[in-house]
């Protein structure tokens, strides 16, 4: 009995430094270059917001935050990379809003949108304002329903491209007023925008930060703000359900996924790293000043959320028949 206890004993002890070899691995994530994948090209929100928040882990981490732009195919091309690596927490990406659209609206998905990702963490939403050319007879979101109303077919409003929160939130609108302001398409926010300001789109939706200037130099006429709050900069400006459309909330999320089946240890250290970053002063700054509002959350969290907008999207896509394209 004295010689089994000791034999058990110099297992023990053998196993330990192996065990806390293992330990130390996984608590020291990343052990190299983390790839984070972003599904559109320079220059966007995606694109700013991950390399914001990747320069500050590369910083807190010693390891370099790899940022792979992969646009093409309504975000589903990088989407699709995402989906198909290695997944032990090295690779990430930043998706945004239509990932909860697509499998409703694309005939064929390379992946599945639920069971092929892990969310980590939303990092931040962006309301939407309704903006006018001044010419248009209506000076608010009544006016322009009623408008609708009384001459059906005769509005229409601007997107940078089909699917956008834009797009989305004006259909949405359309669904619940029962009228029917026409979709029209371009390549882009900056040619949306342009053809608002020229008149030939009636309005359109954007972010805050990209229609202030126009705003205030009288281009542009602010009309109301889709979510349920007030845009922090833009306060003056009502919103959908102050202007008479209850229970209107619609918005640009942003976050980061990474492949299915990545590690617990790596999950909780990435969830715990960006939202740490996202709250940095000097980050949250910038990202208000970009017309985002600072929002992290839990995987589990993150999922439910996920999950609340594939519902409230696949829902109006039947309805309405949305369109890729």
């Amino acid at each position: 009995m004295r010689t089994m206890r000791a034999c058990v004993a110099a297992v023990l002890a053998a196993l330990a430094p192996v065990a806390a070899l293992g330990q130390g691995a996984a608590e020291s994530f990343p052990t190299r270059p983390v790839r984070w994948i972003v599904p559109v090209a320079p220059a966007g929100t995606t694109d700013i917001l991950s390399r914001l928040i990747g320069a500050r882990l590369h910083d807190m981490w010693a390891q370099q935050v790899v940022i792979d732009n992969r646009p093409g195919g309504a975000f589903v091309t990088g989407t699709d990379l995402l989906a198909k690596s290695a997944p032990d927490g090295h690779t990430v990406g930043m998706l945004l809003s239509p990932h909860a659209v697509n499998p409703f609206v694309m005939k064929k998905l390379p992946y599945d949108s639920v069971k092929d990702f892990q969310p980590v963490t939303l990092v931040a939403i962006v309301p939407g304002v309704l903006t006018m050319y001044p010419g248009v007879p209506a000076k608010n979101l009544k006016d322009i329903i009623a408008l609708a109303k009384a001459k059906p077919g005769t509005l229409n409003y601007g997107s940078p491209a089909p699917m956008t929160s834009g797009h989305l939130s004006m259909e949405l609108l359309n669904l619940m007023m029962g009228i029917q302001i026409t979709h029209i398409p371009y390549k882009g926010g900056a040619p949306a925008m342009a053809a608002t300001i020229s008149g030939e789109a009636h309005m359109m939706i954007s972010g805050p930060a990209t229609v202030q200037s126009n705003v205030k130099a009288g281009r542009l006429r602010a009309i109301a703000v889709t979510t349920a709050q007030r845009s922090p900069g833009m306060p003056d400006v009502p919103t959908f359900q102050e202007s008479g459309v209850p229970g209107f909330d619609t918005y640009e999320w942003y976050g980061v996924f990474a492949p299915a089946g990545i590690p617990q240890r790596a999950l909780d250290k990435l969830n715990r790293d960006i939202a740490a970053i996202v709250h940095i002063k000097e980050v949250s700054e910038r990202m208000n000043a970009m017309g985002c509002i600072p929002k992290t959350s839990t995987p589990r969290e993150f999922s439910a959320f996920v999950q609340s907008e594939m519902d409230k999207w696949g829902t109006l896509a039947k309805k309405v028949n949305l369109q890729p394209n």
